[in-house]
């Protein structure tokens, strides 16, 4: 039984015009392909005036036996998601934005949102993926009981915060 299992997904972002004062356009990720091919460079995939479509990367997305808690959040969404995270990327002179990160799970991108240091997206995840995800799902994941805490009982006036202060107080 493998800990981890994995999938190709190609990356496409989009570069759309935008009316802002600070900047003339934004990226977004728009869809995920299962299986794609690794890309050494950005390639055009669809244009009009005012936006394009690139397949900028494929990432591998990683399942984690640790994460299906995760995993099953995200199925119970309508639709459920592969998150994108987007790095900037200083160097860069026309993909100002490079694919860092992909995720099927919530709690991951999350934490990534927080940071507020990249750009986090959310794409409709494709069915297939869907399917690998649920099997996978189905095959490792275990149900953890609630266990509530026990809380001590009352106290008596013997507990350890409750002596008198020693010596005396001036």
């Amino acid at each position: 039984m493998k800990k981890i299992e994995t999938m190709p997904l190609g990356i496409i972002l989009e570069r759309r015009e935008i009316d802002n004062p600070w900047q003339d356009h934004s990226w977004r990720a728009v869809a995920v392909m299962p299986g794609a091919a690794e890309v050494e460079d950005w390639h055009l995939l669809a244009s009009e005036e005012g936006w394009a479509q690139y397949h900028a990367a494929t990432l591998t997305l990683e399942l984690h036996r640790s994460e299906t808690e995760s995993y099953r959040t995200n199925l119970a969404d309508n639709p459920p998601r592969i998150f994108v995270v987007l790095r900037e990327d200083e160097e860069a002179e026309v993909f100002e934005y490079v694919p860092f990160l992909v995720t099927a799970s919530t709690y991951e991108a999350q934490d990534y949102l927080d940071s507020s240091e990249e750009i986090v997206d959310g794409v409709t995840m494709p069915d297939a993926v869907i399917a690998w995800v649920q099997a996978f799902i189905d095959e490792h994941h275990v149900d953890v009981p609630f266990v509530k805490r026990k809380r001590k009982p009352h106290g008596t006036g013997q507990e350890e915060f409750s002596q008198p202060p020693r010596g005396r107080v001036r």
